[in-house]
């Protein structure tokens, strides 16, 4: 199987219509707890780098080892473990908290410099006369997790990115007895924030995201996946950040759904009710009709009453404005999921 087209953006006049101007193709697998494909659109088995859906999963070693009792991390601080924040004050708060109860600083973090992501998420300018830190990176919670695991196993602290690092080796045989797969089957490549990721069947993705939904009720990994499960469905503003998608799924979930978007154009959700994983993928990268793909395979799933149609409304068929604000076009699903 291939990638199928799954949205198109529009261009055309409200009186006389829009005519699809681009098509992005892409894969989508819904899975249950034990794995089982439910539904599918193009390749449900499309092997695909994580990127930052994978972050619940690659705290897994710190939490399989009682790292947060070690440290006393609160629930906001393990929500932003998980977490690709915005850089709000309330997310560089938690990181200093993380980073201080391990006696480190942010001249520890190794995830390089960037912009908050909270301009672009609120269409605000982002500041030229501002000097940014790692402290900002949307990963430095991840990252301040990565540290609290070296300091807890008294593994260096410096160079804790690299693949043969202690905790990358762990994270490493982590996630391949997660998915039931050798490690030697996870190809590997370096993230955004410099860490490892690796790449995954698009189906195994979502199993992992409907185990997460389950909690502590997983049989092999609950004692992990409850506390990161709770944090993330009960902090889910730490997890992402003013008007950012994954906060406006989690709300619309109202506890049940679990959500994290990860870089060029990758989604999953672990729906605690239905004991289903989902896992969408744009195969080209772009992020431009993921939002609304997710809304609708969600509709398709049965899963959006009259009060999350209301919460989600913005990602159903978003308009396109030009720079006048004229409405010029819009963002549409092309897709139905086959089932099996």
């Amino acid at each position: 199987m291939s990638a199928v087209p799954l949205a198109a953006t529009t261009r055309g006049y409200p009186d006389s219509g829009y005519t699809i101007e681009n098509v992005h193709a892409g894969s989508i697998a819904v899975v249950d707890t034990a794995g089982h494909l439910l539904a599918w659109a193009g390749d449900p088995h499309y092997q695909t780098f994580t990127r930052s859906a994978l972050k619940p999963f690659q705290a897994l070693p710190f939490l399989l080892a009682e790292g947060p009792a070690r440290f006393g991390l609160a629930e906001e601080e393990l929500a932003l473990l998980c977490a690709s924040h915005s850089g709000e004050e309330k997310h560089l708060n938690g990181v200093r908290s993380i980073l201080a109860r391990i006696g480190l600083d942010a001249g520890h973090l190794e995830c390089g410099c960037g912009a908050p992501l909270y301009y672009e998420a609120n269409n605000l300018p982002v500041p030229q006369d501002r000097a940014w830190t790692p402290l900002h990176h949307n990963c430095s919670g991840k990252h301040g997790g990565f540290l609290a695991w070296c300091r807890q196993h008294g593994a260096p602290t410096r160079g804790y990115v690299e693949p043969d690092h202690p905790l990358q080796r762990a994270i490493r045989s982590a996630l391949a007895d997660a998915v039931h797969l050798p490690e030697s089957s996870l190809p590997s490549g370096i993230d955004g924030c410099s860490a490892p990721n690796y790449a995954l069947p698009l189906a195994s993705l979502a199993h992992l995201y409907a185990r997460l939904a389950q909690g502590a009720a997983d049989p092999l990994l609950g004692t992990a996946l409850g506390p990161l499960f709770d944090a993330m469905t009960h902090r889910p503003d730490m997890v992402s950040g003013t008007e950012r998608s994954d906060l406006v799924l989690m709300t619309a979930g109202g506890g049940d759904w679990v959500a994290k978007i990860g870089a060029d154009a990758v989604q999953a959700i672990g729906i605690r009710s239905k004991g289903i994983g989902i896992a969408i993928k744009v195969a080209d990268g772009n992020n431009r009709g993921l939002h609304t793909i997710t809304y609708n395979v969600l509709d398709q799933l049965g899963l959006l009453d009259e009060g999350k149609r209301a919460v989600l409304e913005r990602f159903r068929q978003p308009l396109i404005r030009n720079a006048r604000g004229t409405v010029a076009g819009d963002i549409r699903t092309l897709f139905t999921l086959q089932h099996a």
